[in-house]
């Protein structure tokens, strides 16, 4: 693995030590004010990054072309792929050939598990995983990591309770690997046929991390700092019936937050359904908003990493 930042691969969390993640959220800080449109940068000038969406996004593609634009660079790319010549049957590794020709860095987002990681070796430049299946997401992660770090004032000590498709779900794969690092508590909570991996728990064990399971939302809200709710995501499921059985299990209502610590807050790496009521949105626990704006200064920090015009 290439030392630094400078043209590196950013494919899984698991690939970057915690000194890289501490110094993503310090260089995230410092872009904050361009982020919000306070000051101009012309920091990636005649750069260009290529979006590679071969699966629906809003927050993720949105962010990436917004913090492109912010640091004066410019963005090519697709939404989807019908639009492509993968219609045509043309290969992952040939798109990948072309954009490399065409950019200086790639964000790919796919649906198969392993399509970044393989996207890597068939380009010279610098592949961004945007979500892969039910595989990672890092710079969702990131962005998570750097949003409890801003609003708590640090990671470790707090109790993080991941709620909902822990089975299928990116981000919560890619958020517990972090969180190990960090030494937060964990609390899963999610019917049983949706709980989080065996090789992640086992994961967790090996690092001497302490965390909890159970299947009800009510019992662990009071202990909890950080609720971090996800979607059941119906896409993820190979039988429909199975999605069936666990839809619309859990859902965050103001009854439910009056069990809550009073600094607590709430996450989702969005979109949401209905696992949290609307009402909600208007508490001081909601964060999602926010959240989701601080993928603009997180993936300006490492796209201007990645193309080394920031150290």
């Amino acid at each position: 693995m290439k030392q630094g930042f400078d043209g590196r691969d950013i494919i899984s969390i698991k690939d970057l030590t915690k000194a890289d993640i501490e110094h993503i959220i310090n260089v995230s800080k410092e872009m904050l004010p361009i982020a919000r449109g306070e000051k101009k940068s012309g920091l990636l000038n005649g750069k260009i990054l290529a979006t590679l969406f071969f699966e629906p996004s809003t927050r993720t593609r949105l962010s990436f072309e917004s913090a492109m634009n912010r640091l004066g660079g410019n963005v090519v790319g697709f939404a989807t792929s019908k639009a492509t010549s993968a219609e045509k049957g043309e290969t992952l590794a040939d798109t990948i050939k072309m954009a490399d020709a065409y950019s200086d860095v790639i964000v790919l987002r796919h649906p198969n598990e392993g399509a970044a990681r393989l996207a890597s070796g068939f380009s010279s430049k610098p592949v961004i995983n945007a979500g892969d299946g039910a595989g990672q997401h890092p710079t969702q992660t990131l962005l998570d990591l750097f949003t409890v770090k801003t609003e708590k004032k640090r990671i470790k000590g707090n109790n993080i309770v991941l709620v909902g498709d822990l089975k299928y779900g990116r981000t919560v794969h890619s958020l517990t690997y972090a969180l190990a690092m960090f030494n937060a508590t964990l609390t899963f909570v999610a019917p049983e046929t949706l709980q989080m991996p065996k090789e992640i728990l086992s994961h967790l064990k090996e690092k001497g991390i302490e965390f909890r399971q159970s299947s009800s939302l009510e019992n662990v809200i009071p202990d909890a700092d950080v609720l971090y709710v996800t979607r059941i995501q119906k896409e993820r499921f190979p039988d429909p019936e199975e999605y069936a059985k666990v839809a619309g299990t859990y859902r965050v209502d103001l009854g439910m937050l009056s069990k809550a610590k009073k600094d607590m807050i709430i996450m989702h790496p969005l979109p949401r359904v209905d696992e949290i009521a609307p009402e909600v949105d208007k508490t001081r626990h909601a964060l999602y908003f926010k959240q989701a704006f601080n993928g603009v200064p997180v993936r300006m920090a490492l796209l201007s990493l990645v193309l080394g015009t920031v150290k």
